[in-house]
């Protein structure tokens, strides 16, 4: 019979991820309740079309009765699944206090949550709360738990890989790291799972912790003092070659910046920063929130 975690592998989409943490939420026993195998697949019936275990509701449903209320709570949950970030962690023990997201205000961005074992967890958040989220972690734990923590976003419909699969590709690579430490593997994307070592060859996967939650909180100050164009400009500009041209363009640049925005490129030197330490920070923009410049 399936558990908790054969389900949600059973996810096609993040909007069906979060439907299925939801209903395990609500039924935490229905996968332990479920001992009837549904009929052989043949031309006239066959089991669930989506579990392939359970037997169908009747002989003109296609899904079981579970599948069939999952996909029930679909709807509505594709806007929260599009800016939801995903994070699998392995640790040497479950940090509890923050991984229950019912009734506790400083979790009340967290979309659902999943224990597999004593020491494997999975978590859905709205993906601007993850700063909050790292910073909980490290006030209540500090440097007691160590282990790897993998964060990427979901996945929609129409794409080649369901979201089954990459969760799949994070429980495989969950075991590259040795526990010594607290580590970070962030992807920007759910296909980088397929083929991590591109990524971290290029050093854009695998963090400490505190570098990234450094990385966060200056992609925060940077989206607060900068607006969307003169972000753009800014990369723009670290992608001409020329030096003289490079540097007659910077002065122009920060001359139309206001004072902060250049004390901040100023002290940061963002243009000594390599290029793929610039992109990953631009692919952390979307993982903070706007907050208003004092």
């Amino acid at each position: 019979m399936l558990n908790g975690f054969d389900w949600l592998r059973r996810s096609r989409t993040g909007a069906e991820l979060l439907a299925t943490l939801r209903y395990l939420s609500e039924n935490p026993d229905f996968p332990l309740t479920r001992t009837e195998i549904g009929a052989p697949h043949s031309a006239t019936e066959g089991p669930c079309q989506r579990c392939w275990i359970y037997p169908r509701i009747d002989a003109g449903e296609p899904y079981c009765k579970d599948c069939s209320e999952i996909l029930q709570r679909v709807h509505g949950l594709s806007t929260a699944s599009r800016h939801a970030a995903i994070l699998w962690g392995f640790f040497n023990q479950l940090p509890t206090e923050i991984l229950q997201w019912e009734g506790k205000n400083r979790n009340k961005h967290l979309l659902g949550s999943y224990i597999h074992d004593a020491n494997h967890f999975l978590i859905v958040m709205d993906r601007r709360e993850l700063r909050p989220w790292l910073q909980d972690l490290t006030i209540y734990y500090g440097f007691d738990l160590r282990g790897i923590l993998q964060i990427f976003p979901t996945t929609g419909a129409g794409t080649r890989t369901c979201m089954g699969d990459i969760l799949c590709r994070a429980v495989h690579r969950d075991l590259y790291l040795p526990m010594g430490q607290m580590h970070i593997r962030f992807y920007s994307a759910p296909y980088q799972l397929l083929n991590p070592r591109l990524r971290d060859l290029k050093g854009m996967l695998t963090f400490d912790l505190s570098d990234f939650l450094k990385l966060l909180e200056m992609a925060e100050i940077f989206r607060a003092l900068l607006r969307p164009e003169e972000q753009q400009e800014f990369r723009d500009l670290l992608s001409i070659r020329d030096k003289q041209e490079s540097q007659f363009y910077w002065g122009r640049f920060l001359g139309r910046l206001e004072q902060r925005a250049r004390d901040m490129l100023t002290a940061w030197k963002m243009r000594q920063w390599p290029k793929n330490r610039i992109k990953v920070f631009y692919e952390l923009l979307d993982y903070v929130q706007l907050i208003q410049a004092d």
